[in-house]
Order: structure tokens, then C-alpha cells, then sequence
């Protein structure tokens, strides 16, 4: 479970005094806390399921916020934002290669028999099923898009 490898993590960040990792595995756990709270009343089918779509949320919030940093000339608050993205991903399962996610995004396209922008919704569910934790959600809709339209 990857509660369970969070907390590790954090213990032997605590041990080594890596503060920035320390800080950051936090962050993630106040984030999953606020989540849980949301959620609460509503089951959870599949934990590590909840805690990737927290953790890939993240990684796309801080992702965002290093490029509004580079835009505002703010090089060293981009590097922060980018040095939490190698923490948290650290706790992210494998994710595929820009020609594996094509290649998967493809194979769904072709499944689902989409011909147009207006299958994105099915194309993007699809891919969410399959591929939920292994694929980035921004990546697969670029490239369902990119298909979709061309």
C-alpha cells in the first residue's frame, strides 16, 4: 500500500534529516488527510487507487506552478515546485513512456471505435480504466486530442 511506504518514507526522512523530502511527504499526507475527509461517508473501493489520483493531482498543480514561476522570472521558486514533483513521484507507480502511453492511447481509440473530438469523454474513461495509475491524465488527453483531431 502506498500509505504504508508514505509512512516509511517519512521516518527515514526524519532519521537522515532530509528536510525537503520530509516537508514534502507532509504536504502529501495532509493532502490525502483533506482528501479522506471529503470523501468521508463514501466508500473507497481501492486506496492505492485514491492515494495515486491525490499524489498525480499534485504533480500536475506543481508542474503548473514551476512554469508560472519561469514565466515570472522566479527560476529558484520553479526549482522548488520541481524538486517536491521528484519527491512525489517517487510514490507514483511506474509511469509510461511517451511511446508506450501512444501506443496504449491508440489501442483504446481503435477499441472504442472513436472518430472524432466528441468521443474524447468515452476515450479518456477508457483510458482511466486501463491505465488509471500508469498514465498521467494530462499526457493521455494531449494525445487523445492529438489523434481526436488529426
Amino acid at each position: 500500500m502506498i500509505r504504508d511506504t508514505l509512512k516509511a518514507a517519512q521516518i527515514e526522512a526524519m532519521k537522515t534529516k532530509a528536510m525537503e523530502t520530509l516537508a514534502t511527504i507532509r504536504l502529501i499526507q495532509s493532502e490525502l488527510k483533506n482528501k479522506d475527509i471529503e470523501l468521508r461517508g463514501s466508500e473507497i473501493a481501492d486506496d492505492d487507487a485514491h492515494v495515486t489520483a491525490v499524489l498525480q493531482k499534485m504533480v500536475k498543480q506543481r508542474r503548473e506552478s514551476a512554469e508560472m514561476f519561469r514565466k515570472g522570472g522566479a527560476e529558484d521558486r520553479a526549482a522548488l515546485e520541481e524538486a517536491e514533483i521528484s519527491v512525489i513521484e517517487t510514490f507514483l507507480p511506474q509511469q509510461m513512456s511517451d511511446d508506450e502511453a501512444e501506443k496504449a492511447v491508440a489501442t483504446i481509440i481503435a477499441d472504442v471505435g472513436a472518430e472524432g473530438m466528441k468521443d474524447m469523454g468515452r476515450v479518456m474513461g477508457e483510458v482511466r480504466a486501463r491505465h488509471g495509475a500508469t498514465i498521467e491524465p494530462a499526457k493521455a488527453s494531449a494525445i487523445a486530442k492529438a489523434k481526436l483531431a488529426g
